[in-house]
């Protein structure tokens, strides 16, 4: 520990030894630091500030009819994105500021020096942001945030419909593939029911649906018809439980026998005729039961025909007498009876169709499977294309609803403050600097004595001078100061003091004019 106190003190004497040196060192440093300061120029700063409100009352109105873009998170990244490289180039034609250069590199150091120099602050959640450039010349400051001003604006303005637009166009490029998707699918099913369409089996059910339906239509028919079988044999025999009555003829029958009445006859073509006016309004001339029932007429006609003509000659449809005429219990069963046979017969021919139909479709057991599959799979294709282009039309009615939604209640940009310049110069800070230039002066003249210490040292004890030469002293002569000696030391410290004090007071003095003409200036 006292050798590290031995050796301060040593360097301390000869920093003090060398102390002229030190002190015009400091002057120099000194003046040329103020010098320095007060040549810098005067930086203005231009400043706006821009209040960005993404609020609107559509966005609870249009919740689940329309893609809401996050606007804050697109605010946010449009402000980061702000100084990109071709903005500021985009920045420095309009502000011309691309006037004076003259190569490519030049204009490359301008939009470094101004991607540097731009800065944008974004002050909270409130989407309040600071446009400022700094520069010394108050005219350019203010046209450079103007055009970033605008850059920030227009931005947004111009981004507001891009990505819906692009996604407009990609849903449509994909409409038109799935149009063109559910044409094939649909001329598919369309081929596939002109190949079936002569197929009992109605392709839009399957086979085991379609054999229960036939099979419950024969068992209906089937009721039906010995439910008419059992009431016709109820018929027969009242009918033949009834005598006849013989009443005679009150004229003669018609020429040609047109006019003969048969009445077992009559009654079931009465009957028949009946049925047929009510099935023709329920079904088609083609129908298997209006068929079966014209049919029937007929060969009821023709065996009245054939008992009429037999009749004649017998001499039965020109004699006058008496002809078989029943009482109106008799006749009333025999209409009846005309009615449950020709019911029975129409019930026999729906179930001769039925069985028949039935028979097709178990012969056509084995297609079934194989036209079921390939029916399900046209469904199956058909319906994801149609599910996936009324999809696909939905969105794009989303999308244009979003972009008009966007260019109604998108982002709104108000300029709070306009472009403006500080009156004052924001910097440089004097003040400061000269204060920084006064602790390097000092420390510039303390390094000076010391180095000039270091490099012509100066021995102050016999100990010091054996440490640096490594030889042995042999003995000190101490030097005896007189009174004109004394004086000269006494004098050069008074002018060191002086010359301290000079440098000093003349900081002091500039710092304070500087402080009261920059107070006075504000």
């Amino acid at each position: 520990m006292d050798e590290l106190i031995r050796q301060g003190i040593t360097i301390l004497r000869g920093i003090w030894h060398r102390r002229w040196i030190g002190l015009a060192a400091a002057w120099i440093v000194g003046v040329a630091g103020v010098i320095w300061v007060m040549r810098m120029p005067d930086v203005y700063e231009a400043s706006a500030r821009i209040y960005v409100d993404t609020q609107s009352v559509l966005k609870p109105l249009m919740q689940g009819l329309a893609v809401q873009p996050n606007v804050d998170q697109q605010v946010m990244i449009l402000s980061r994105t702000l100084l990109s490289r071709p903005n500021v180039e985009k920045l420095i034609r309009m502000a011309d500021l691309d006037l004076n250069t003259k190569s490519k590199s030049e204009l490359d150091g301008m939009v470094d020096g101004l991607q540097r120099s731009l800065y944008i602050q974004s002050l909270g959640r409130d989407n309040l942001y600071t446009l400022a450039y700094r520069d010394s010349k108050p005219e350019k400051a203010k046209r450079v945030v103007q055009s970033l001003s605008s850059i920030f604006i227009e931005s947004n303005l111009g981004e507001k419909r891009k990505d819906t637009d692009s996604a407009k166009k990609f849903i449509d490029e994909q409409i038109k593939v799935y149009e063109k998707k559910l044409e094939e699918a649909e001329d598919r099913l369309k081929e596939f029911k002109i190949r079936h369409m002569t197929a009992n089996d109605a392709p839009d059910k399957d086979y085991f649906g379609r054999l229960q339906e036939l099979t419950g239509q024969l068992n209906r028919t089937q009721l039906e018809l010995r439910e008419a079988e059992t009431s016709r044999d109820a018929l027969k025999k009242e009918v033949s439980g009834e005598e006849p009555l013989l009443l005679p003829d009150e004229a003669p029958a018609a020429a040609g026998g047109s006019g003969v009445a048969v009445p077992e006859i009559d009654g079931r073509l009465d009957a028949l005729k009946k049925n047929l006016d009510t099935l023709s309004t329920r079904y088609t001339d083609q129908h298997p039961d209006v068929v079966a029932v014209k049919r029937q007429i007929s060969e009821l006609e023709e065996q009245k025909t054939q008992v009429v003509a037999a009749r004649k000659k017998g001499g039965a449809g020109v004699a006058k007498g008496p002809s078989l005429q029943g009482n109106a219990v008799y006749q009333q069963l025999r209409v009846s009876l005309a009615e449950s046979e020709a019911l029975v017969a129409q019930l026999r021919t729906r179930v001769t169709e039925y069985e028949s139909r039935l028979a097709k479709h178990k012969e056509s057991a084995k297609l079934a499977p194989q036209m079921e599959s390939e029916f399900s799979q046209l469904n199956r294709d058909y319906g994801v294309h149609k599910r996936n282009y009324e999809t696909l039309v939905s969105r794009r009615e989303q999308a244009e609803m979003s972009g008009d939604m966007q260019s109604v209640s998108g982002a709104d940009f108000r300029l709070i403050d306009p472009p403006r310049v500080s009156p004052q110069p924001v910097a440089p800070n004097r003040i400061v600097l000269l204060l920084g230039v006064l602790a390097a002066a000092l420390g510039a003249g303390v390094f000076a004595s010391f180095a000039t210490s270091q490099i012509w040292p100066t021995f102050f004890d016999a100990r010091s001078l054996r440490e640096s030469t490594e030889l042995p002293v042999l003995g000190a002569v101490t030097m005896l100061v007189g009174d004109t000696q004394k004086r000269r030391e006494r004098r050069g410290l008074i002018a060191f003091i002086a010359g301290v004090l000079a440098f000093l007071g003349s900081y002091g003095a500039g710092l304070l004019a500087l402080l009261i003409l920059s107070t006075r200036a504000t």
